[in-house]
């Protein structure tokens, strides 16, 4: 029987994959619930911002069944997730504003950049593809919620680095593959890395340069 060091050795990407859906499921809900959507509403946007990008890498590597449906406990865990927080923001009185969904949505960046990067990298594809392949999970279901919810996408809108953060921890996580380290702990670092970047560019406002007409 492994210990649970072995385990997360083993199935450290499965694990980075759930902090991933958990972080953006709530950061889809706090956009939906600003948006003032029902029920119906905020449940779907919080599912296609956790299950979008996965989706979306899943299509593009042919992977079957996608990642939801194989383990489709994680829908009804989204669900009752998107209940207890809807309730927790209700009896604490909170408000659901644009900065609140920032701090999930920063730890499914990275959560997602990295452990999609991996799951590529393990199915043999190219490290350049990888990497996309790990931008394209961790942003994909953020330009879904925000399509949804009538918006110009934040990935490509608001200036603060958010798609090039998840590309440069991407390759964080290749690099420490090629030094031969246990996939777990090159997600977790890559993960951490761009979960601090993310954060770091939030806070000091760092920004890309706009298109000048």
């Amino acid at each position: 029987m492994l210990d649970f060091t072995g385990w997360l050795l083993i199935n450290g990407t499965v694990l980075f994959e759930v902090i991933g859906i958990l972080a953006f499921a709530l950061s889809g809900l706090i956009e939906a619930a600003r948006k003032k959507l029902d029920l119906v509403g905020m449940i779907t946007v919080s599912g296609l911002t956790a299950f979008g990008g996965g989706t979306l890498r899943d299509i593009l590597l042919d992977r079957r069944p996608f990642f939801w449906i194989e383990n489709s406990t994680w829908v009804w865990v989204l669900i009752g997730i998107c209940l207890l927080a809807l309730a927790f923001m209700r009896t604490r009185h909170l408000e659901p504003t644009g900065q609140a969904m920032q701090w999930p949505d920063a730890v499914g960046l990275g959560a997602f950049a990295a452990g999609g990067t991996q799951l590529a990298l393990d199915g043999q594809v190219p490290a350049i593809i990888a990497v996309i392949m790990g931008v394209l999970t961790a942003i994909f279901g953020g330009v879904l919620r925000d399509i949804v919810v009538n918006e110009i996408p934040k990935a490509f809108s608001d200036h603060i680095p958010y798609s090039v953060i998840a590309f440069t921890g991407g390759w964080v996580v290749v690099g420490l593959n090629y030094l031969a380290l246990e996939p777990f702990i090159a997600v977790a670092i890559g993960a951490i890395f761009t979960i601090v970047l993310r954060v770091l560019a939030l806070l000091l406002g760092w920004r890309l340069p706009a298109w000048k007409a």
